[in-house]
């Protein structure tokens, strides 16, 4: 009787367990419409909560989630929206409506001299945030956003510890001025100018600090910064304290670097047989029994680490962060290494009931740089890999070094001969110092009796200094005959900004209109003390001729401005912007010292009318219309515009009776010479749909340069020399850019967000002379090694900037070129000058960036590519070793040659054909890495992330040189870029 009690019970509780089971596994749908104005929302992520299920709404808004346990929450999720978690209970159809993310729709950007809602943005502007930045170990603050922004072009000048990068936005603007970006960090515009000791002065701003870049591209949001504004401007905004629990991170990143190309010269045993094959017994006789990679004695793996701390939070109501970085990395050049040590400190007080907000920022760094002799990179290109690297007989420390012999058997240096390339790093001691604060205090006020008016006060600086020395042994062959070196220098720089404005904002709610004005006086100096010494001997005598005759100098300019700018809205649908600056400068003469540099925009917010409401999936659509003047005064000379006298060396003394005197040499000047002008039209598309999670911008834009500055010839006794620099050329860029982003997947525990964008840009010159000329082929420029005096680039009208100015290489039946025979392009029967032709540009016609972030739960993988199409690069190091005068040297010495001699078998150097010039296209992958977020660790104490990534993946280029990215086309002694592996952990505490 019991047994069977006991089986009737478990019967019963099977079938109830089994009743309960099928209850849980129930079937529940919907539908999912916006709280604003009852659409169907397509694409809205379902989950069950705490697991892996989940589903998406269809075009009609409808889901239908099967297996969903009892008692769980669903998860409803939608870009631009609130997420909305609903307890199913025992409901088996949930209908639900989605508020918007009021702060994800009224997302700001930061604008000159204040900010602006996203969806009202008038001018063409991308904003990065720090959750998109580049990943890897990154010395320089330009380098986070590379591929990133279309139309922005960053390219490394090489691999070289703390090494800059050269920007461009939208093409090159000037000739001779400066084409970089003004920079802009927390409303203190940098100088630009370079600093003594540094190899970049944007190496000394910790890049973790940083929080967002905001680049302005055409006029209408750059004519704001009127004459510095020609070639765009990128405001920097860093990291601030937010309000609540002070929160603690530790980020470090461990970084190998190794080199992954080298130039392609002739092995020792290639470089041998050549010899014995086609030299003299003179020169075989030189031949040494070693076999030396010369490349590989001056590289290794670079070891580098990054560590930075940060606490932020408030302390009562004063928001602030305190931060601490220390940067030491060690290039792939022997001996080469830069440590810096940096801090930053920002607090944002608020006083009067929050009517007076304060925000100071302070941020302060020191660069300690070992520079390793990069002379020794093309040396080991051309040195005799039959050769030791030491020699025991050698006077020059042990080191061998190419000497002659007289008959007497005494050893002098050989001066034609390239120099020892260890010998040029180890006997080379150059270390360089920089200190540089910089920082501000904003003060904003909103008026009690018309909060609507704010008043800004913004008082910065940017001070620096820059010391160091350069010591080389006296018995060290590269500085024999001065008995070795121990030079020194010294730099300071103290910059001051000084800036106020007022700013009205009103929203005029019964004629549908808010107004927002601003009004501002800028007052910008520049200051650099540069110290002169004499040239020292290594045991301290001064070099003859080298005394300086001035202790110091002090290049200064003052500029002032003045500024406003009004933005109309009407309707949240129609918005006209216009802005006005007049700058003057203390770099041009009373006459042409002041310049005013407007703008105007229309902006119409497509997707705010009727006849668009019925387009549910239509987030965004804002068509832009924009023109504006802008000028460029970097890059100009402080006293352009006055006539200057230098005083010779002591070399160049003339004497008088018994006395020799130095003499003064006026400099040709221009007193009329003003600042370059950038008329910019502007055409934009923004668009988004689905909330956004598919959105993007399409712009044409039209930019002129006028009254840019060129070197023209003038007439013999009409100033103190045959040409001068003046204001006569136009150049022209149009463009294309196109951007989109996109998160195809957005379900549960995986995400996918791609970003891809594309430019087209072509500039010309449009004029160079003040009078038509039709037989002046331009301006020659891009001077190249080898030879004397010889340039490789011209700048003529009707053709791109930098065009490469060459003879037409002839090729025989084989496809080899024939040496010294070119194309007669005139028909004239001669080869000469007049058959050189224009052709390529170093410039790229197209260029592409790809980023994308696949995550699955904890884990990540991430990626960005770049593509440069139509740029070509001029190949100096093959031209200029490439040929057999260079292995077989008449100067009693052998020198390698590049593997680029098989194909020519060039005797001489053929510097001017156009075979040197070649394709440069590439993809590159910038990095790709793999992430892994913990969570809370150690006993929920602390989160930890852990990632690791690979820089300078691989690169895809025809291009036979060592790297197809090269700033200005011409390869020639380039510190190789190496690939870097990067591993890193994240702690919040």
């Amino acid at each position: 009787m019991k047994q069977l009690y006991q089986k009737t019970v478990c019967f019963a509780l099977l079938l109830l367990l089994g009743n309960v089971a099928l209850m849980a596994q129930g079937t529940v749908s919907g539908k999912v419409t916006d709280e604003h104005d009852g659409s169907v929302l397509p694409g809205v992520t379902v989950v069950v909560k705490n697991s892996a299920l989940g589903t998406q709404t269809d075009e009609t808004g409808k889901y239908s989630l099967s297996n969903v346990p009892a008692g769980a929450t669903l998860v409803f999720s939608f870009v631009g929206k609130l997420v909305k978690e609903v307890a199913v209970g025992t409901e088996s159809v949930i209908n639900v409506t989605l508020a918007d993310n009021s702060k994800e729709l009224s997302e700001v950007v930061v604008i000159g001299y204040g900010t602006q809602k996203k969806q009202e943005v008038t001018g063409s502007i991308t904003s990065i945030s720090s959750k998109d930045f580049q990943q890897g170990n990154i010395q320089s603050p330009e380098q986070l956003i590379v591929g990133k922004v279309a139309g922005v072009s960053i390219t490394s000048n090489n691999g070289q510890p703390g090494s800059g990068s050269t920007i461009r936005i939208r093409g090159g603007a000037s000739l001779n001025a400066s084409n970089d970006p003004l920079i802009v960090i927390d409303g203190v515009p940098l100088s630009g100018s370079s600093l003594s000791g540094a190899p970049n002065p944007l190496s000394l701003i910790n890049p973790n600090d940083i929080e967002t870049f905001t680049v302005l591209k055409d006029a209408s949001a750059t004519a704001i910064y009127g004459s510095r504004a020609s070639n765009g401007v990128i405001l920097i905004t860093t990291k601030k304290g937010q309000s609540g629990t002070p929160v603690i991170n530790f980020n470090s990143q461990l970084a190998v670097s190794k080199i992954i190309k080298t130039v392609d010269a002739l092995s020792a045993d290639e470089f041998r047989t050549y010899v014995e094959t086609n030299g003299t017994d003179a020169q075989k006789a030189l031949l040494g029994s070693a076999k030396t990679n010369w490349q590989d004695e001056i590289y290794r793996t670079g070891i580098s680490t990054d560590n930075n701390l940060s606490i932020s939070g408030a302390l009562k109501s004063m928001p602030y962060r305190v931060s601490l970085g220390y940067l030491l990395q060690n290039g792939i050049l022997i001996t080469d290494k830069m440590q810096r040590p940096s801090a930053s400190i920002n607090v944002s007080p608020r006083f009067f009931n929050k009517h007076l907000k304060i925000d100071l920022n302070l941020k302060g760094a020191q660069t300690k740089s070992h520079f390793a002799n990069q002379g020794a990179i093309i040396n080991a290109v051309q040195f005799d890999p039959t050769q030791a690297v030491m020699d025991e007989s050698s006077p020059f420390g042990g080191y061998f070094e190419w000497v002659t012999k007289d008959d007497a058997g005494k050893a002098t240096l050989n001066p034609n001969a390239p120099r020892n390339p260890v010998a040029l790093i180890r006997q080379q001691d150059n270390n360089g110092t920089v200190n540089r604060s910089f920082g501000n205090a904003q003060f904003d006020y909103k008026f009690h009796f018309l909060p609507d008016l704010h008043a800004n006060l913004n008082l910065g600086y940017d001070i620096s200094k820059g010391s160091g020395t350069t010591f080389v042994p006296e018995y060290a062959a590269q500085n024999f005959t001065t008995k070795g070196q121990n030079n020194k220098y010294l730099q300071k720089v103290n910059n001051k900004v000084a800036e106020f404005y007022l700013s009205y904002a009103k929203d005029l709610k019964s004629i549908k209109s808010n107004v927002s004005a601003t009004a501002g006086y800028g007052y910008y100096n520049n200051a650099t003390k540069n110290y002169f010494y004499p040239n020292f001997s290594a045991n301290g005598e001064i070099v003859e001729g080298s005394q300086p005759k001035f202790a110091y100098d002090i290049p200064e300019n003052t500029l002032i401005s003045y500024y406003g700018r009004l933005i109309y809205t009407f309707d949240d649908k129609y918005i006209l912007a216009g802005s006005i600056r007049t700058d003057g400068s203390s770099r041009f003469s009373p006459a042409n010292r002041w310049g005013v540099f407007p703008s105007v925009a229309l902006t119409w917010r497509i997707n705010r009318e009727n006849f668009m409401k019925p387009v549910s999936a239509l987030t965004d659509l804002k068509l832009r219309l924009s023109y504006g003047i802008t000028g460029n005064q970097d890059g100009i000379a402080n006293y352009s515009y006055l006539g200057i006298y230098s005083v010779s060396s002591n070399a160049s003394q003339y004497q008088f009776g018994n006395t020799f005197y130095n003499m003064t040499a006026p400099a040709a000047y221009d007193q009329n010479i003003k600042w370059e002008q950038t008329a910019t039209a502007n055409a934009g598309l923004d668009f988004g749909f689905f909330n956004n999670r598919l959105s993007g911008s399409l712009d044409v834009y039209y930019k002129k340069t006028k009254n840019l500055l060129n070197t023209v010839p003038i007439p013999i006794g009409s100033n103190f020399s045959n040409q001068i620099l003046t204001n006569v050329g136009n150049i022209e860029n149009k463009g294309v850019e196109f951007a989109v982003n996109g998160t195809p997947i957005a379900t549960g525990k995986l995400s996918w967000n791609v970003g891809f964008n594309v430019t087209y840009n072509n500039n010309k010159i449009t004029n160079l002379t003040a009078v038509s000329d039709p037989e002046f082929a331009g301006n020659q420029t891009g001077g190249i090694t080898g030879g004397t005096g010889q340039s490789i680039q011209i700048h003529s009208v009707n053709y791109n900037t930098f065009s490469y100015y060459v003879f037409k290489q002839v090729y025989d039946q084989d496809g080899k070129p024939l040496e010294n025979v070119y194309a007669d392009l005139n028909g004239d029967g001669v080869i000469n000058q007049k058959d050189q032709y224009r052709y390529k540009s170093p410039f790229p016609k197209v260029m592409l960036g790809f980023n994308t972030q696949l995550t699955y739960d904890k884990w990540s993988l991430s990626t960005i590519l770049r593509a440069n199409i139509g740029n070509y690069m001029y190949n100096n190091v093959a031209s200029n070793f490439g040929v057999r005068r260079n292995i077989l040297n008449p100067n009693n010495i052998l020198g390698n040659s590049t593997t680029d001699i098989y194909n020519t078998n060039f005797f001489n150097n053929r510097y001017q054909s156009d075979y040197y010039v070649q394709n440069a296209s590439f993809l590159r992958m910038d990095n790709v890495g793999i992430g892994y977020n913990a969570g809370r660790v150690l006993g929920n104490r602390m989160n930890l992330r852990i990632n690791a990534t690979c820089q300078n993946v691989f690169v895809v280029t025809k291009y036979k040189g060592l790297d197809p990215e090269i700033n200005g086309g011409i390869d020639y002694n380039l510190y190789p870029r190496p690939r870097t592996f990067v591993l890193g952990l994240n702690l919040d505490f």
